[in-house]
C-alpha cells in the first residue's frame, strides 16, 4: 500500500520491541514522525528510535506508565512539545501474566486491566482534542484472539482484550462524523518474546503451520490507517485458528 503520512505524528505505546516496534518502523517508512513509548526498556526504545532517525524522520523515545493518568498527560505533552500533536495513536502497551483460575490474584487482575485496557482509554482521551480540532485522526488498538476465545494467558487477559474491542466500537460510533477512525487488530500467536517465553513453544496448533510475525501485524495496522471508510472493526490475524 502506498500510504503517505508525511507531516503526521504517530504515538506507539509499548513501542520498544515486538509488535509495537514493527508498527513504529512501518509508520516511519510511510513518512510519519514517531513517538516511541516504553516503560522500562530504554535501550530497546532508543534502538528503534535510531532506525527511525536513519530514515530521516523526527523521533523521540518517551518513558511513561500508560496505566496512570498523570504519566499519560506528561507523555502527550512531551510529544506535543517536541514533535507536535498526535495524529495517529497505536494502543499497543500490554502485559500477559500467565495465571490459572486458582492462582489469579486481585492484584494480577487489576494490573492487567489497568495496563491493557485503561491505558487505551487514557491515551485516547489525551489525544482526542487535537484530532477533533483537525477533523482527522487514526486510532488502532492492539487486541488479541483471546478477546473471543479461551486463550492461554488467563481470564483476566481475556477480559482486558474483550474490553478493548468494546472500547474500540464505542469510540468509533461516537467519533465517526469527526474524521477519526478507531479500529482494532486481534493477533494470535505472533512470534514475540511473550509467546516464545511460555505461552506457546510450538506453532503446532496453528493451521498455517507457523507463528505470525510482528511485521504481518504492522501491515494490517497500516491498512486500517490508510482506509478512511473502515471504523469500529476488529481484524483477526490468526493463521487460520479462528474465523469471525
Amino acid at each position: 500500500m502506498d500510504i503517505d503520512l508525511k507531516g503526521r505524528v504517530a504515538l506507539v505505546t509499548g513501542g520498544s520491541r515486538g509488535i509495537g516496534a514493527a508498527i513504529a518502523l512501518a509508520l516511519a517508512e510511510a513518512g510519519a514522525d514517531i513517538a516511541i513509548n516504553y516503560r522500562e526498556r530504554a535501550s530497546d526504545a532508543e534502538t528503534i528510535a535510531a532506525s527511525v532517525r536513519a530514515m530521516g524522520h523526527r523521533v523521540i523515545a518517551v518513558a511513561a506508565d500508560v496505566s496512570k493518568a498523570d504519566a499519560v498527560a506528561g507523555m502527550v505533552a512531551k510529544v506535543d512539545a517536541e514533535l507536535g500533536p498526535v495524529d495517529i495513536l497505536i494502543n499497543n502497551a500490554g502485559i500477559a501474566l500467565i495465571r490459572g483460575i486458582d492462582d489469579l490474584t486481585e492484584a494480577d487482575f487489576d494490573e492487567t486491566i489497568a495496563v491493557n485496557l485503561k491505558s487505551a482509554f487514557l491515551c485516547t482521551q489525551a489525544v482526542l482534542p487535537h484530532m477533533r480540532a483537525r477533523a482527522w485522526g487514526r486510532i488502532v488498538n492492539i487486541s488479541s484472539g483471546a478477546a473471543r476465545g479461551a486463550g492461554g494467558v488467563g481470564l483476566h487477559y481475556n477480559a482486558s482484550k474483550a474490553g478493548m474491542e468494546g472500547l474500540t466500537r464505542g469510540y468509533a460510533a461516537r467519533l465517526v462524523k469527526q474524521g477519526i477512525t478507531v479500529n482494532a487488530v486481534a493477533p494470535s500467536l505472533i512470534e514475540t518474546d511473550m509467546v516464545k517465553s511460555g505461552l506457546a513453544s510450538s506453532p503446532a496448533r496453528i493451521p498455517l503451520g507457523r507463528f505470525g510475525t510482528s511485521a504481518e501485524v504492522a501491515v494490517v495496522v497500516m491498512m486500517l490507517i490508510g482506509n478512511a471508510y473502515m471504523t469500529g472493526q476488529t481484524v483477526a490475524l490468526s493463521g487460520g485458528m479462528s474465523f469471525n
